[in-house]
């Protein structure tokens, strides 16, 4: 970590002091609190007997889910029945000692319950309770089961992705956006929740829909669908290289004219089709393609190396172990070391930094129960479900 970023001895996160009752799974949700348990929250994990579905996730190192931990350092873990009485009840007494509650049910699980906001709300009136879901508490999907590939699907996301492809049909996907993204939307509303609550003393329902979030990343997309329009957008293609890819955004025409430096086609500014930003952007693939004729007879590393110099905008393509290990990466500090009952690992700090405050992922990733003594304390045995200590198996 740079000295810029490394909090002063003995601080704690911005948090420290409030608590956070989390019943969350899977990922949206799970993510929102990791990040409250970064900035110093206690956050008490609720977890059935046999625990967080993700602590069977792959990888699984020696029977602990890496997978889960990225997701869950710093939190502390109880076990609760929340079939029963006694759980909800057992829940209900930690909501009312909490400044937050977030949870990502399906709509009306947690009123079902017995845990849902008004429920919380008549004993804990000043509660800032976070709902995050695939679809929004509301409307005609509300109730649709819904997980990230879900969203990216009815958002326009992979339409979107698969006509700067070329057509043909959607892409495969398997990655996170819409969790990230909502869990990251979630934690900022919380935020905003408490300046309210500290400013008029006043609660807040704070309502998430994972398809909202997704709308607002698809910014051209979402204008462009009610102001249709014939130009050809600006793709920016991967480059073959003698030795992998590479991606080069000249879009001003300062970075134009560097890229025509470095490659040595002068001729290109006097080119009808590339002579100003307009015309770039109507002949976008031919220029691109004449780029890659130069790409091709070089590695990666060369081509990143000349055109950096010059100041253009580019990057070869990185896996995410390349990434992580990067002189970027590490210089920054981006990694943080995190221990289960497996070892130490990485995992990302949040995409922010405050300089001289604690904002690093706690290191320690909580056993299934571990803390349900510990917060519980004298509640009824009935509230607490039985569960086996250890590590969880993987996932088949």
């Amino acid at each position: 970590m740079s000295s810029a970023s490394a909090p002063r001895p003995g601080t704690a996160g911005p948090l420290a002091g409030m608590r956070v009752l989390d019943l969350t799974n899977m990922l949206s949700g799970p993510y929102c609190t990791r990040l409250l348990a970064d900035l110093g929250a206690e956050v008490i994990k609720v977890e059935p007997k046999h625990g967080d579905h993700n602590r069977g996730r792959r990888p699984v190192r020696d029977g602990y889910s890496s997978f889960f931990g990225h997701l869950n350092c710093g939190k502390k873990s109880i076990v609760l029945d929340l079939k029963s009485s006694a759980g909800i009840e057992a829940a209900l007494a930690l909501a009312a000692t909490s400044d937050v509650v977030v949870e990502n049910w399906r709509p009306g699980v947690a009123d079902r319950l017995g845990i849902g906001y008004e429920a919380v709300r008549r004993i804990k009136p000043d509660i800032v309770y976070c709902s995050i879901s695939g679809f929004g508490q509301h409307g005609p999907d509300a109730r649709r089961p819904a997980y990230a590939p879900i969203i990216h699907a009815a958002s326009g996301f992979d339409l979107a992705q698969m006509q700067y492809q070329g057509g043909g049909k959607p892409q495969n996907t398997a990655t996170y956006t819409a969790d990230v993204f909502g869990g990251m939307s979630a934690f900022a509303a919380i935020q905003a929740a408490l300046l309210h609550r500290q400013r008029s003393g006043e609660g807040q329902y704070i309502d998430v829909a994972l398809l909202d979030g997704m709308l607002n990343i698809l910014v051209a997309e979402c204008q462009e669908a009610q102001a249709p329009s014939s130009a050809a957008h600006r793709v920016y293609p991967p480059l073959q290289c003698a030795d992998g890819f590479i991606v080069i955004a000249p879009t001003s025409q300062k970075n134009f004219e560097a890229l025509v430096r470095v490659i040595d086609r002068p001729q290109w500014l006097q080119d009808p089709r590339f002579v100003d930003t307009v015309s770039r952007e109507k002949h976008w693939s031919e220029l691109m393609s004449l780029i890659e004729q130069w790409t091709r007879e070089r590695s990666g590393a060369d081509c990143e190396a000349r055109l950096m110099h010059e100041g253009v905008p580019c990057t070869r393509y990185l896996s995410a172990a390349e990434a992580i290990g990067s002189p970027q990466i590490r210089q920054r500090g981006t990694m943080a070391v995190v221990q289960d009952g497996a070892g130490e690992y990485l995992v990302p700090h949040a995409p922010f930094r405050m300089p001289g405050m604690d904002t690093a992922p706690r290191r320690q990733v909580p056993m299934l129960g571990e803390h349900t003594q510990e917060i519980l304390g004298g509640l009824a045995s009935a509230a607490i479900a039985p569960h086996r200590a250890g590590p969880v198996s993987q996932e088949g």
